[in-house]
């Protein structure tokens, strides 16, 4: 497959991503008598990685997500001369969706961003959890995503379940972790919303960065030692 076809695909799928699950969010989750609260923001995050999974999987194997990106670098499954272009084409997808969310968001009389669905500690965590509670939450949500990931698309894995494992886990790590962060896990997810509420989730972006790529590249560590076949 070429590498712009790849880096397309995703584009796409991290637009599917923010714009499903951060929409969710912003949308629908408060909406009068019928939001969907936390449990339905979860289930939107999952489905989008889902989704994707089954229609960009085999074009480019569906990262949407920096942080994956450099999971399956550290474990094996991924050129390095790819991870740049990966996470410049994730990050992009982010911010359009953001973009585009913000339109449809700021479409109503007495808008305001309230948080944009943005990722923060302390003042700014949905349950006011410190920077050191979000940031093992981050790495370690982060950890068990990519064991999943290099788990379920492991070779000696059952065919074709894959994106069905990996949609559940991520819909699993937002139930356990929204309160804490808000649920990261995605440097690009992050990003996408961020720059459009400004301010202190600029400030903040830096763990939402750094913690999700340390999870992620420990479990790459893991998996090579755990999967391997003696």
């Amino acid at each position: 497959m070429s590498m712009s076809k790849k880096l397309g695909a995703e584009f796409i799928g991290t637009f599917w991503l923010v714009l499903g699950g951060c929409g969710s969010a912003v949308l629908a989750a408060g909406a009068p008598e019928v939001g969907i609260g936390w449990l339905g923001v979860s289930l939107a995050f999952g489905l989008t990685v889902l989704t994707m999974a089954f229609a960009i999987g085999h074009i480019s194997g569906c990262h949407l997500n920096p942080a994956v990106s450099v999971g399956l670098l550290v474990g094996g499954r991924f050129p390095a001369n790819e991870l740049v272009p990966y996470i410049i084409a994730q990050v992009l997808g982010g911010l359009v969706a953001g973009g585009v969310l913000y339109v449809i968001a700021s479409g109503t009389a007495g808008f305001e961003t309230a948080g944009f669905a943005s990722n923060g500690y302390g003042e700014h965590s949905p349950g006011g959890y410190s920077l050191t509670a979000a940031l093992v939450c981050e790495v370690v949500m982060t950890f068990m995503f990519l064991i999943i990931i290099l788990g379920a698309t492991d070779k000696r894995a059952p065919a074709g379940l894959a994106p069905i494992a990996i949609g559940l886990g991520l819909t699993l790590i937002h139930l356990i972790s929204i309160p804490v962060t808000n649920t990261s896990v995605n440097p690009a997810r992050s990003t996408g919303v961020a720059l459009y509420e400004g301010g202190w989730a600029i400030s903040q972006l830096w763990l939402f960065w750094i913690a999700p790529i340390v999870g992620a590249a420990l479990a790459g560590i893991a998996y090579k030692w755990l999967g391997s076949e003696d």
